[in-house]
């Protein structure tokens, strides 16, 4: 090949356009040709039979690997870390290897796991629900409300249905206990008239969620209870928005509560717009109370209807098909991430 660049340089042609031609750089050539001579490609990589797997050279030794894990399973270093190893190692004038070499060393014996008696928290995202009526899912929370004086605060127990998302249950008080949250929930369940074994109640991991007197309330009357993740408030979306919606109402008090009367008067007419005025977008913008009654399937029935009509009457106003008034059938709480399946779909679709 060299000879070709060597006869088409000088036949006129430029180094770097014949260099390219045969698709070498002139850098290569140079170094192909350097001490006047052609030299072969000394890189061993290029030697080496197909599917051959080079060792490296400072590869640790059968015995040094063995004395390694002898030292990690010793009794006084059983329930410490690689890196608490090898510094009490080099104290005693002992180096068996870095850090890096005790962990490749104890992953590749399967012995790579958590050291001593205590486990790793537990963190298994909460059972997906879904709530196909009323009073089948309920969540819950507590939030604080300011007080006048400095440091008290009153606390907003709130308990949402997940499919229509009505309040169905809410108080304030100037404590936060499970006995307060037992009493609320109790109310709630009785109003509307839930069945024992149809209704299952998601939260956080509070003191007050997972109180003695919460959980027996809760078996007695035949609930299940189900929580979130601790610190993990996306598992408990819906209580969260609607904290977001109380306190992002343009009537919410700028000064704080005087006293939790005041709370409880404001907690009731914003009840009362929520449930039955407020218009939600995620129910196609129909109230709490209606989608909770049933309501919801003829009144947006009727606005579908309409719309219909609309495009009938004047069909190049509109570019495509009407709105969906489809009532959503069921709502999901901690669906949890599609299969990969269904997201190659999706992807697909947009």
């Amino acid at each position: 090949m060299s000879e070709y660049i060597e006869q088409a340089c000088a036949e006129g042609a430029r180094l770097s356009r014949a260099c390219a031609a045969v698709g070498l750089s002139e850098r290569t050539l140079q170094r192909w040709r350097r001490d006047g001579a052609i030299g072969g490609d000394g890189r061993t990589r290029e030697h080496r039979t197909e599917g051959a797997v080079r060792t490296p050279a400072n590869r640790l030794s059968p015995h040094e690997r063995e004395a390694v894990l002898t030292a990690a399973n010793a009794p006084r270093f059983a329930s410490l870390s690689p890196h608490q190893i090898v510094p009490a190692l080099a104290d005693e004038g002992c180096y068996l290897g870095s850090e890096s070499t005790f962990y490749r060393v104890l992953r590749a014996a399967g012995q790579l796991a958590r050291r001593g008696r205590v486990k790793a928290p537990a963190r298994v995202r909460p059972q997906p629900l879904e709530a196909t009526g009323p009073n089948r899912v309920w969540s819950w929370d507590i939030t604080y409300l300011a007080s006048t004086v400095q440091g008290m605060f009153f606390y907003l127990y709130l308990i949402m249905d997940v499919y229509s998302r009505k309040i169905v249950g809410w108080e304030v008080y100037p404590q936060e206990s499970a006995a307060h949250a037992a009493g609320v929930f109790q109310k709630a369940y009785l109003r509307e008239g839930v069945h024992p074994g149809t209704l299952v109640l998601h939260s956080d991991n509070g003191s007050p969620m997972k109180g003695a007197t919460m959980l027996v309330m809760l078996q007695r009357l035949g609930v299940v209870p189900s929580f979130s993740r601790p610190a993990v408030s996306n598992d408990n979306p819906y209580s969260e928005s609607l904290f977001n919606t109380v306190k992002g109402r343009p009537d919410f008090p700028s000064d704080p509560f005087d006293d939790v009367e005041a709370a409880r008067r404001w907690m009731t007419t914003f009840t009362a717009w929520y449930n039955t005025i407020h218009l939600h977008s995620a129910l196609k913008f129909v109230t709490p109370a209606q989608r909770h009654r049933g309501e919801d399937g003829d009144l947006l029935a009727r606005r579908d209807a309409l719309y219909r009509a609309a495009r009938d009457d004047n069909p190049t106003r509109w570019s495509g098909s009407t709105r969906n008034w489809t009532p959503p059938a069921s709502v999901l709480l901690n669906p949890g991430k599609p299969p990969r399946d269904q997201e190659k779909a999706d992807a697909n679709m947009t």
